[in-house]
Formats: C-alpha cells, structure tokens, sequence
C-alpha cells in the first residue's frame, strides 16, 4: 500500500515553490514597478503612476541608436545560427563524416567556454589580423555564441524523428535536397524555431562579448543599459528593461500562435 504524502512534506514543497517565485518575479516586478514611476530617481514602491519614462527612451539618440542596432544584430544572428545550426545537427544526427564527435565538441564548445575568454580572444584575434572592430566581428562573436542552441534544440527534434519517412521518399525517387527541403527539414522545425527564439534572445540581452567588441558608435541596448547605470542612473533604465522583457514575452505568444507551446517545450 501506497503511503500518502505527509502534510508536513507538502507544506514545505509549497513554501520552496514560493520562494522560488519571489526570487524569480521579484526583481522583474521591482523593474516593472520603478518603470512607471514619476520619481526622478529609482526608488520602490514607485511614486505615483507615469509613462514619461518610456517616452524618454525614443527621444533618446542614445537609447534609439543601440536599440536599431541590438535589433539589427539579433536578427543576423538569428538567420546565421539557424542556417549554420540546422546544417550541422542533420549531419551530426546522420553521422556520415569521420570526426564527428569532435565536430560535436567543437560546436557546443561555447556553451562551457566563459564568455569573457571568448571575448578577449576574438578582439585580439579580430584586431591583430583584420583591424579595427566593427559590426561583422560583434555579428560573428554573437553568431559562435548562440550556435550551440540551435544545434542542441534541433538535434533533440531530429533524435525523435521517423528515419523511415525519409528512406519511403528515397525510394518513391526524391533525391538528396528533396528529401531534406520536404522531409527533414519540416521534422526540424519545432527544434529550428526554438534555436531561433534562443538565438534572438541570446544576441539581443549579450553584453559581455559587446563590452569587449564595442566602439563609441557600435553600441547595444545591454551596453547602453551599463553605461546609464555607470553615470547617471534613472528610471529609463528600468522602462528599457521592461520594453526587453516584453519583447521576450511578444517572442513567445508569437510561436504559440504559429507552433504551439507544448511542442516548443517539448524539444
């Protein structure tokens, strides 16, 4: 006979499960919070109800400037790593080349590399070989980084995949890139758009690569973000905050229309 759980037991699940969402929501609520305040300064519980701040961020330059540019490089990032990514998990599934667990090590390698080693190496690398730094650099250090993701998420798809439905359109004549663009490539799709959504989110909040790859005129949010705290902190900071966290929030009702979120979850 099967014991019931003790209420002790369940009490303090409950309490752990609490917890975990204070420390969770609770820094997200105090940014919400001071976003809207009419305080001059950052200060919670906010004082009063104002939404000057977030106007104050697109009559920024500053602000405007590293947002364009943030989401320009996001999205580079997100085209290159999933092209890349998807290429790679199909051949690292099907095993076809010899050293393919090396090619494995070596894809998923930034994913135990420290971003700020990383960094460091590709300035030097970048600025002794090719020269000064530059939008291509910061879109291929955010490119190495965001990689493994897609790769990861995608071979976790493929791993579940039916290889029958492939070798059935082999057989009815399909060649090599039919059976890809009509076969494998929809069986990827729920690992490819969550790569995607990793990638996007990666390259838009990275800041340790773009402190060490940036110049007075290439600046992201996530610097801009640093350098407003550094000198003159005001709550513009906390309203882009949360614009960042709407926008992960817009990312995911997005693929729950268009895929569902059980099936993004579940890769």
């Amino acid at each position: 006979m099967v014991r019931g759980v003790p209420r002790w037991l369940k009490a303090l699940t409950w309490v752990f499960v609490a917890l975990t969402l204070v420390f969770v929501l609770g820094p997200l609520i105090v940014v919400a919070g001071v976003s809207v305040s009419e305080s001059q300064f950052i200060a919670f519980p906010p004082a009063g109800f104002s939404l000057r701040w977030f106007g104050a961020i697109f009559e920024s330059n500053a602000y405007v400037g590293a947002l364009v540019t943030s989401l320009q490089l996001a999205l580079l990032v997100t085209v290159t790593a999933t092209v890349i990514g998807a290429g790679a998990a199909i051949t690292l599934h099907r095993r076809r080349l010899p050293g393919t667990g090396i090619l494995a090590g070596l894809f998923l390698s930034p994913l135990i590399l420290p971003s700020i080693i990383f960094a460091i190496g590709l300035l030097m690398l970048w600025s002794a070989s090719v020269g000064p730094v530059s939008l291509p650099v910061l879109w291929i250090g955010h490119t190495v980084i965001a990689l493994p993701y897609v790769i990861r998420t995608t071979l976790a798809v493929l791993a579940d995949s039916d290889p029958f439905l492939e070798e059935a359109a082999r057989t009815m004549g399909a060649s090599r890139w039919q059976r890809i663009r009509h076969v494998v490539l929809p069986q990827c799709a729920p690992g490819l758009a969550a790569g995607a959504f990793f990638a996007f989110n990666i390259s838009f909040d990275e800041a340790v690569v773009a402190l060490f790859l940036r110049t007075p005129d290439l600046v992201t949010l996530p610097i801009q973000i640093y350098n407003q705290l550094e000198f003159s902190p005001d709550p513009t900071v906390a309203a882009v905050s949360t614009l960042m966290m709407g926008l992960t929030i817009l990312l995911i009702a997005v693929i729950d229309r268009f895929l569902g979120i059980q099936r993004f979850v579940g890769t």
